[in-house]
Formats: structure tokens, sequence, C-alpha cells
């Protein structure tokens, strides 16, 4: 793939996540995508993936803003990095109680390309921001 068709497939995912549109985010990915969870184990599949975004929307309302996506030379790897708004809407396991706090951290992703698909993602945020940010409402 060339820079220009990775940014645009990285944008098109994340605008996906922006407007709850599952589908087309799982249309991105491959299969096999390999899921590395920030401050968690890498997850392999869209299956895996499907799930993972299940237990995310049950737990948290969130959109991405001030998105800019990088991409290398030959479109094999990207990078994205935006802030995460959100909700806190029900409690997750090991995490302080939830009660709807809003919550605004800075955030990124890694990308791998094969075959104009996401073949690995990768997420990384600041957990103990979160924490902090959603510990204060």
């Amino acid at each position: 793939m060339t820079r220009a068709a990775t940014e645009t497939l990285i944008h098109r995912y994340l605008e996906a996540f922006n407007t709850g549109d599952l589908d087309t985010m799982f249309v991105c990915l491959d299969e096999d995508v390999a899921h590395d969870v920030n401050e968690g184990e890498r997850e392999i599949g869209r299956e895996a993936f499907r799930r993972f975004m299940a237990a995310m929307h049950r737990h948290y309302d969130e959109t991405l803003a001030d998105i800019v996506v990088f991409a290398s030379e030959d479109g094999s790897r990207a990078a994205a990095e935006f802030t995460v708004r959100g909700r806190y809407i029900e409690t997750a396991a090991g995490l302080p109680e939830a009660s709807h706090q809003a919550y605004s951290i800075p955030a990124g992703q890694f990308f791998t390309i094969d075959d104009g698909k996401i073949s690995r993602l990768t997420t990384y945020y600041n957990l103990k921001a979160w924490i902090a940010a959603v510990s204060k409402a």
C-alpha cells in the first residue's frame, strides 16, 4: 500500500470508531489481527476484537478528537495520536467505580498493514492519568 492509502485506511478505522460503526471497523482489520491491549494481553483475531469492543462499549462511551495519522513511506506501518474523550458508564473489574465520569486523555495507536488490512493494532495511554481523571468526579 502507499502511504496515502494507509493513512486513508487508518482514518476510516478511527472515524468508524467515532460513529460506532463496528462493521466498518472490522472490515479494516485482517481476520487474524493481533490486538495489543493497553496494560493487557495480546488478543488474536476479529472475533476476539469484537468481544473486546463489546466490553469497551459496555463500560465506556468514547470518541477520539485531535486525530493525527502518520504512515511509513511504504505504507506498511502507521501511528495515530489523538485525545480520548469519554464517559465511564459501567464499572470495569479492578478499576474505580463508574458514575458517568467524564475524562479526556491523550492516547496513541500503532498499526501494521498487510494486504490492505490492519494486521496489528497496539494501543497506549496512561492508565494512571485515566484513573486520576475518573476519580476526581
